[in-house]
This record gives C-alpha cells, structure tokens and sequence, in this order.
C-alpha cells in the first residue's frame, strides 16, 4: 500500500528525519551522488573543505561571465547571477577575506565592462554602487594590511566611476570617506 504524502512541500526538518537513518556509507554515497549530480555541488565542497589550488576562481569566472560578458557572443549580463556568485561562496565558507575578496572583484568588473564598452544601465550601475559599499564595509572588518590592499583596489574603482557618469563616482567618494578613515595614499575628492 502506497502511503499518501502530504500536501504540505517537505521541509528540511523532514529531510534532517530521513538524514538520521543514514549509516556513515550511506551518509557518504548521498554526498557522493549530490557532488556527481552538479557542478555548482561539486564547487560547493570544493570550497567548504578548501580543495583545489583556488577556491575563489569558479566564483570569480561566474562574476567575470556575467558581468563582463562577450559582445561578439551576444552575450547578456546578469547582476543577479554575479551577486548569487557571492552569495554561494558566503554559504560554502564565508570567510570575510574571501567574501572582500569576490566582492572587489565584482566592483572592478563592472566598473571596468562599463568603462571598456560604454555600457549606460542604471540598474547596472545602482548594483555596482551598493556592491561597492559593501565591499568598502566588509574590507575595513579585515586586518590592516588585507583591508589596505582591498581599498586602494576600490579606489581605482572609484576613479573609474567618474567616467561612468549618472554620479556614480560622486556616490562611491561619498561612500569611501564614510568607512574609511583619511588616507594620504587615497585621493577621496571633498
């Protein structure tokens, strides 16, 4: 007789129940068959248990792809794509210099595909400007000499934004004299 499921969608307190049954090798093969089912698994674990030589570069290809597209492909961009990039890695790891880390990255890919082709999105543009004020926060949680490195990067992203146009720059000066204490190495316009 064939039990009759609820009409309810099954929660991960019902997954957790099933877990529980599991013996090691089963426990094992399940994770054996979820790593075999998709890349986007494999990355996962990859980055969870710190295999590889860079755990960063399968994030930083998908942010690149979708936020520096290729023309000649007819190619789309993808703020949501290239952000759940981030958002992947914060769910593997989370370490903060790695989340600082992806999230430079995709400041100086935005800013760049938009300085290199001319690209005019305002949508585009409000994510890169959120984006870097995330960056600029969570790079001034970091050690001195990390956080440092982090912001001269944004820095030059923010330069960058002045030849965006629609303020951009004006709001990344704004945002890097927030978080940021003076520094005679940066040049944060008054």
């Amino acid at each position: 007789m064939i039990q009759r499921q609820s009409k309810s969608q099954p929660k991960w307190t019902d997954v957790k129940a099933k877990l529980a049954s599991f013996d090691r090798a089963g426990l094992v093969g399940l994770v054996q068959d979820l790593y075999a089912a998709h890349p986007d698994n494999r990355t996962f674990l990859h980055t969870r248990f710190g295999l590889g030589e860079d755990v960063l570069e399968p994030y930083r290809q998908t942010i690149d792809r979708w936020l520096w597209p290729d023309a000649f492909r007819k190619q789309d961009t993808s703020v949501a794509n290239a952000k759940q990039a981030i958002s992947n890695y914060k769910k593997a790891v989370g370490d903060p210099a790695g989340l600082a880390e992806l999230m430079v990255f995709y400041c100086e890919q935005a800013s760049g595909f938009a300085s290199d082709v001319g690209y005019q999105d305002e949508s585009y543009f409000d994510a890169l400007v959120r984006m870097f004020e995330q960056a600029v926060a969570t790079a001034n949680t970091l050690p001195t000499d990390t956080s440092d490195a982090l912001i001269a990067r944004l820095d030059k992203v923010r330069s960058m934004g002045h030849e965006c146009g629609y303020g951009i720059g004006d709001h990344m000066d704004s945002i890097l004299a927030k978080y940021t204490k003076r520094r005679d190495r940066l040049s944060v316009p008054r």
